[in-house]
Formats: C-alpha cells, structure tokens, sequence
C-alpha cells in the first residue's frame, strides 16, 4: 500500500495524518519541547499503530513514500526568545542602522543581539590592517557573549565587502578549530538591497538555525537507521517543501499555519467558497488567515513578529489564545494569555501539575469534554484540579461563584478570538469561517456569531488540519541573485547559471531535468517602488526596467506534486441525524441541561440537527449553540448555519 506521512509539530500537541489510497487517517501524540525527536517518533510509532493495528515502525517506514515535517518551533522560539545570544558586524558607514533596526521592535532587537554590535570599515578592507581590524571586532563580539555572528553591510558592492571578511575569517579562525565561531553573511541569505530587511533576515535566520539543525538531523539520522527511501522533506512557509540539507531555518518559521491555509485553499475551491477567513486553534495560539478568491494572503516581503523580512510570507496572524492558554484575573477583568502552560504541564485537568487555569479546564467543567473519551480516550481529564485551578484563578479573584466564572471564560475566549478576526481580516456577508486544529471547533459557532459571521466550516480532519494540509504540496528550490548589469547577457549568463544550480539541487532531490518546471522573474527597485516582471524563455532583459536602481533574478525549480480537484462536494439535507448519547452541559440563560451528543464517526453523509447539541470525534468538540444547526456534507465535513 503507497502511503504518506504529514507530521505537524506544534507548541503543545504534535499532529499526524496519514495518506493513501484508502483514504485519511489521523492521530496525535503530545509534544515534548525538551527533545523534539521524541514526539516526532513517537508520533511515527502510534502512526504505526494506525496503519497496521500494532507497532510496527520498521515496517512503516519501509513502505512510505513520504514523510513531510512542518513546525511552530521557530514561531514559539522568536515567541519566547530562546536561542543564541548573537553578534552584529556593520560598517562604519551604517551606524544609523543600529536605530533603524531597533526601531522595527526593540524587544526583539535586545533579545537578540542587545549591545553586541561592532563596526568594521569597509573602505580599509584591501589594505594590510583589514585582518586587524577583522579579528578585533569577532575578538570583541565573543568577549560580550556572542557566539553565532552576523555580518550585514550596506551600499551597492556589499556583497563585496562581505566576501572579503569571509576569506579573513576563514583564515584566522579555521572551521576545523574548536573556537570557531558560526558567522552568517545577509548576502549569503539575500541579495535584496534593503539593508533592514537583509539584516533581520539573516539575524532571524542565525536565532532559529541551531534548534531546527539540531532536531532536523538528529531526527533524519534516525530515520536513515529505517532505510527509508526518500528524504524527510520540510515543508516550508513558501507553501512548497524541501529536504533538510535544503532548508534554511527562516523559512521553517510559520509553516506549521501555512499548511494549514493550503488547506483552506483546496477546502474553499472543493465548497464553493469565495471568501474564507480560518481560525486555527491550538494550544498555545490562534493562527487566523484569509483566503479570497482562491488566492491565500501573501506578501512578498513577510513579516516575523511584526519585523519586515526579504522573503515572502503568508499573512498569517498569531493571537495569544489557545486552548492552553493561561486564564488570569486583571483589575476585575478576565484576561487571556500570551503565557501558555504548552504541553508540560499542560492544563489542570491533564493532572501533570499544572495549576493554571486554562479553556480546556472550563469546557471539561463546562460538560462540553468527556473526561474519559477526551484525546481518543487517550488521556483521562481530572475534574477536581479543573475546579481548582479555575476557582483559584478565575472565580474566587471575580468574586463570583464557579458556574458563572465558567461562562465568563467561555464567553472572553470567544470575544477575544472574534475581536482579532476583526483585526487581522475583512468580514463580509459572504464570509465562511473554517475552525480547525484541536481546539478550534468546540466554541467556533460563538466566535463567529461575535464576529459576525453566519456559517462555520469545520473538515472531518480539522483536528490534525495542518498536516492534512502540507499533504499535497510541492518540491522546490527557490534562488534569488542580483544583476550586475541591466542588458541581455548579463541575464542570460545568470540564468544559466542558476539552471545549473537548480539541476544540480533538484537532482539531490530525487529529480530528473526535465521532471520539473522552471520558473523565472525579476524584481526591480525603481523610482515608482518595486516591480515584479515575468520572464519568459527566451527573453531579452526588459526595455521598461533598463533605468531600474537594482534588479534581482529569481528563479524557482518546482517539482509538482499537487493534484488538483476541480469538483465540487455537495451539502445536501437528507435524515434527521441520531444522538449517540446525552450529557449535561451548563448553557447560559438556562443552567445545566441535558443535550444530544452526535459522533461524528458514526453520522452519515447529509445527516443534520439543530441546536443546543454537541458534536464529537475522537481528537475535536464542537459546540452548536441554540439557534445553530449542522449538516454533514458529501465528504464527511461538517457545514454549521446560524438560523435566520
């Protein structure tokens, strides 16, 4: 049986999603954020369980194709400040950008690099005291605690002046020798001529590097032990994937919520959708995103925390609130995260010692969860330390007893999420909103009815979305160099050379020339801003951008391995659906009452009910408040409408 593998590592659950041609199979192991090799074999060990009905790794990863990896960590790494203390080499011409840097977000910045900051002139870079002054500076660096450096000039011949502080750098202090220090040339990551965008760039590349090298080989050495027989492949924010060796770490950041609007893409074009905003709610965040038309939010110079990068990013926008997210009383008012009790300790109810309140903590309090079914049954919730946790934190700072600190949670975690939907996106009449990730479901109906938003989309694989997401994404290599001259043989000397690159870079991807498609642009600094031209093969050097400033060749080399799905899935009413069970649920207005509980496992396609009810797989909850109503549609998704 051919079959693929999609692992979504996130702050507090690792998902899995297993692909073949008998169909979708999903599950979920808890990440462990002090090795992250672990989960990930531990998520390829239930995989196992999954697919065979025992464990039986070795034989997984003998039969499959691939295994595709995304990830939160570089998000939650900037999140949390955890990596290098690094060093920053500028000339002595660009004193200013220390400032200018700064100025983009000075928490970061200090976080970062803080006063480790030394100048070098460029202009004494050919003279004799070039290796002086060299060594002065990385000297001065490692003696304030840098130990990776990042050397970023500014002017038109920078790549240049880089280049010779290299071969210096080489010669002083040899790779081979234990006092080596990493150091990242910006022009090695990025010819782009902004000179804040290429130093954040290479900086915010230097801070995640040595925790993704880490894991990434740690992880595919262990998966070589298999003899698998391809390369584990890194799904990347670009939307596209490559191997380890292939992937530089500033494109690992975000990618885990970019699977899951390539998702939200194919879901909107498979229903019709012309307008989807998506909420996906895990334990640590909610990633929000928008996709119109068809076309997911993506800007060409992205942002990381806010920080204008080179490379482009999808427009997806992190809300500290998740389903671990820590609950806290503030001068009367409840208030919301960003700190996270994550996986360790987890929330109250988990019963690993945390004693945070958290939302999962309320819907178990709330009836919403099943203590014994919660996580696949996987993992028994603990009620008595969710009313603790929530009366210490929540109820007894309000003044107020335990059932009204419930639905004063319930209702701030709604209110909180539909406010940054306001924020981050545009909300129509026609907007759908699709929920998804673990928590996603269960108060979706409340956060759009808050938001203003009248249908809510939940897929059958909504729990493990992301992942299911970065399934069917392509194989690329993506090149960028600047022109030195804007005519015709300078372009064509580049492009040859980077199709050379490119041949060379997809072969080590298992690609033959011929196999994938080349794709080629350039991206002119002109006086009316920047202007992205295709080119066509064959192509003279544009007339139009012959009196540009700076003009960047880029060049992508794309395997395709996207199927496209020009169907439709259909919605269509046809039997009043059958509760599996009934559970007492505290609904505001009316108290605890006895609601149905439909599996969704067992509904069948156009099954539908009306509200107030509980909807339930083994990995997700929803809630459909009174005035709502659900229908499973064609392919085993779940359409909720508000009535009226």
């Amino acid at each position: 049986m051919a079959f693929q593998i999609n692992i979504d590592n996130g702050g507090t659950l690792t998902d899995v999603c297993i692909m073949s041609d008998d169909g979708v199979q999903k599950t979920k192991v808890l990440t462990t954020p002090y090795d992250l090799s672990k989960c990930f074999f531990e998520g390829l060990t239930k995989a196992s369980e999954v697919v065979y009905g025992a464990t039986d790794v070795k034989r997984l990863l003998e039969e499959v194709d691939l295994i595709r990896y995304s990830t939160t960590q570089g998000t939650n790494a900037i999140c949390e400040r955890k990596g290098p203390k690094l060093g920053l080499v500028l000339d002595t011409d660009s004193k200013d950008l220390v400032n200018s840097l700064r100025d983009h977000d000075p928490e970061v910045y200090d976080a970062l690099i803080g006063d480790r900051v030394a100048f070098v002139d460029t202009a004494t870079l050919n003279s004799d005291a070039a290796e002086v002054d060299v060594v002065k500076v990385i000297n001065q660096l490692t003696a304030m605690g840098a130990n990776r450096l990042v050397v970023c000039f500014s002017g038109t011949d920078f790549g240049d002046a880089e280049e010779c502080v290299k071969k210096i750098a080489l010669r002083k202090y040899p790779r081979h020798l234990l006092g080596a220090v990493p150091v990242l040339y910006a022009s090695d990551l990025t010819v782009d001529a902004n000179p804040d965008r290429r130093a954040w760039s290479a900086l915010i590349n230097s801070f995640l590097h040595p925790s993704m090298e880490a894991f990434l080989y740690n992880a595919e050495n262990r998966l070589r032990a298999y003899r698998t027989k391809n390369p584990l492949l890194i799904f990347r924010n670009d939307g596209d994937a490559s191997r380890v060796a292939k992937t530089v770490a500033i494109k690992t950041y975000s990618s885990g919520p970019r699977g899951g609007m390539e998702g939200v893409k194919t879901f909107a074009a498979l229903y019709g959708f012309r307008d989807t905003v998506s909420i996906d709610v895990g334990g640590t965040t909610t990633d929000i995103g928008q996709c119109t038309e068809g076309r997911v939010a993506e800007m060409r110079r992205g942002h990381v925390e806010g920080i204008s990068v080179s490379f482009p990013l999808c427009e997806i926008m992190s809300a500290g609130a998740g389903g671990s997210s820590i609950f806290r009383v503030k001068d009367g008012q409840i208030v919301i995260g960003p700190e996270s009790v994550g996986a360790l300790p987890g929330p109250a109810c988990f019963g690993r010692g945390g004693k945070e309140a958290t939302i999962t903590d309320a819907s178990l309090l709330l009836g919403l969860l099943d203590p014994m079914s919660y996580f696949g049954g996987g993992m028994g919730l603990d009620l008595a330390r969710a009313e603790a946790a929530v009366m210490a934190n929540v109820a007894d700072p309000l003044g107020v007893n335990l059932e009204t600190a419930l639905l004063a949670m319930s209702d701030a975690f709604e209110a909180k999420i539909a406010e940054e939907l306001h924020r981050c996106t545009t909300i129509s009449s026609d907007t759908v909103m699709m929920a998804f990730g673990g928590a996603g479901p269960l108060n979706a109906c409340g956060v759009a009815e808050k938001a203003g938003i009248s249908r809510v989309a939940v897929p059958a694989m909504a729990a493990v979305f992301s992942a299911y997401g970065i399934g069917s994404c392509d194989v690329s290599q993506r090149y960028v160099v600047g022109l030195e001259t804007c005519d015709t043989a300078c372009l064509n000397a580049t492009l040859d050379t980077l199709n050379v690159k490119a041949a060379r870079d997809m072969f080590a991807e298992g690609f033959e020339p011929g196999s994938y498609t080349i794709m080629a642009q350039l991206v002119a600094q002109t006086d009316a801003g920047e202007v992205v031209r295709p080119l066509t093969e064959g192509e003279d050097f544009p007339t139009e951008l012959a009196g540009a400033t700076s003009v960047e060749l880029e060049l992508s080399a794309i395997k395709s391995l996207r199927q496209g799905d020009t169907g439709h899935i259909a919605v269509t009413r046809k039997a009043a659906a059958k509760a599996s069970e009934h559970r007492m649920v505290l609904v505001p207005e009316k108290g605890r009452i006895d609601l149905p509980v439909y599996a969704l496992g067992s509904l069948k396609k156009g099954d539908f009910a009306a509200g107030p009810a509980i909807l339930e797989e083994d990995y997700f909850t929803a809630r459909v408040p009174a005035g709502w109503g659900f229908v499973v549609s064609e392919a085993g998704d779940v359409i909720l409408d508000r009535e009226g």
